[in-house]
């Protein structure tokens, strides 16, 4: 097993507003980031697939085919955009880097599943400042080929 990581970059702006709560709780569990006005990172993303070296190409991932799909899934819809209002995805959801994470976990997990024995997405790190970074890693379960599906906390 190879493990092939790539790293990317994006812009992005949100509000971290929960619907559900009033003015008060949403200042008090979000600070500055409760802004109405909502502020921006420039996000590092990196994108971990595993695999078996491929005889015939001696490739894990072919990286035009993950750069494509990174392109098309991720930094398409998500770079310079405004994540609460753009994002038909993260509407509804209180779009903290945890819960962007996710998404972004479960948008290239459909588009690189590959077949049995081929390679798969294996993580995503998602860097918000120099000092937060989230991950979400394939469960060990999933490595060895049973499938479980993510599942969003803050969804209604």
């Amino acid at each position: 097993m190879v493990f092939l990581t790539r790293r990317y970059r994006f812009s992005a702006s949100h509000r971290l507003h929960n619907e559900a709560l009033d003015a008060e709780e949403n200042a008090r569990l979000y600070g500055k980031c409760n802004n109405p006005f909502g502020h921006g990172h420039n996000y590092a993303l990196e994108v971990t697939v595993a695999g078996p070296v491929e005889t015939k190409t001696g490739m894990v991932l072919n990286l035009e085919n993950l750069d494509r799909a990174v392109q098309e899934e991720i930094l398409a819809p998500f770079d310079q955009v405004n994540l609460n209002l753009d994002v038909e995805s993260l509407r509804g959801v209180v779009p903290t880097t945890e819960n962007l994470c996710v998404e972004i976990f479960r948008r290239l997990d459909c588009r690189l599943g590959g077949a049995p024995g081929g390679p798969r997405l294996e993580r995503v790190r998602l860097e918000e400042t120099p000092s937060n970074f989230f991950e979400v890693t394939r469960e060990p379960e999933e490595r060895s080929g049973a499938e479980s599906e993510l599942a969003w906390r803050n969804r209604p």
